[in-house]
């Protein structure tokens, strides 16, 4: 294997898009055979990264664009003394690079949360997908206001929800989006180490405050939260804990 510039290892390995593993997730959106065959020829490889490498780096500049094939992701952004906002998990699927503008450094990072693989694009070619695919071009702009949709979730999560509803709401969304695409079996469990820590860094929580929160949560059979795996042993009602909408997120679509 060999460094492909920015992080990761290439060994030349590629998934065909018409055969792409994604296509049998329930959680996303098949693109069809003509989208397929256009988006193979944009990709230009497929890269590793070992839990706890970066695929991107705060202050850097982005040439390349990513799909999630496999593994889970954490963006996060650093402050100056040090300290950790974590902003996301991305799952198989999700698309890398395009939360930050063309033309600026980036705001933020994205690390491997578990051994990963995606597939690479060229980020200069984004407007040559605008113009020859609208409705890929549709696609990513809803796959947009799906994070959108998250980040909002997470404002309210921060702002408005308690510690206790905060952890809840969070394994809801992780456990729901490993079901989704196929991370996870569709038993509630999601077999990943997420660290307390982590959690913290995500909820605005000290870690005493997130291990107190689990604990509760743990005792009244919401979620149990170890190192090794999250379970929700019924999802609804953890949604009604945490104050979460109870309808199924719809298929997303990916590249």
């Amino acid at each position: 294997m060999k460094s492909d510039g920015n992080g990761g290892r290439s060994n030349g390995d590629r998934t065909p898009c018409r055969t792409c593993p994604l296509s049998a997730t329930p959680g996303l959106l098949t693109p069809d055979e003509t989208q397929r065959a256009w988006i193979e020829a944009f990709k230009t490889g497929e890269t590793s990264f070992v839990r706890g490498e970066q695929i991107l780096r705060q202050g850097a500049r982005a040439t390349r664009l990513y799909t999630v094939l496999s593994g889970v992701m954490m963006r996060f952004r650093l402050l100056e003394d040090g300290r950790r906002q974590i902003i996301n998990f991305m799952f198989p699927g999700d698309l890398i690079g395009l939360q930050s503008a063309f033309d600026a450094e980036i705001s933020h990072s994205v690390e491997a949360l578990t051994d990963a693989r995606v597939c690479v694009f060229p980020r200069d070619r984004f407007f040559d997908l605008a113009m020859s695919h609208p409705r890929l071009s549709y696609d990513i702009t809803w796959l947009a206001a799906r994070e959108e949709a998250a980040l909002e979730e997470h404002i309210v999560a921060l702002g408005q929800r308690n510690a206790r509803e905060r952890v809840a709401w969070l394994a809801v969304f992780l456990v729901q989006r490993a079901m989704d695409t196929g991370v996870a079996a569709a038993d509630g469990v999601l077999r990943m180490t997420i660290t307390q820590g982590q959690v913290a860094d995500m909820l605005g929580l000290s870690l005493v405050h997130t291990n107190r929160s689990m604990q509760a949560l743990r005792r009244a059979g919401l979620v149990d939260w170890t190192i090794h795996a999250i379970a929700v042993p019924d999802m609804a009602a953890a949604r009604d804990f945490a104050q979460m909408e109870a309808e199924a997120p719809p298929p997303r679509p990916f590249i």
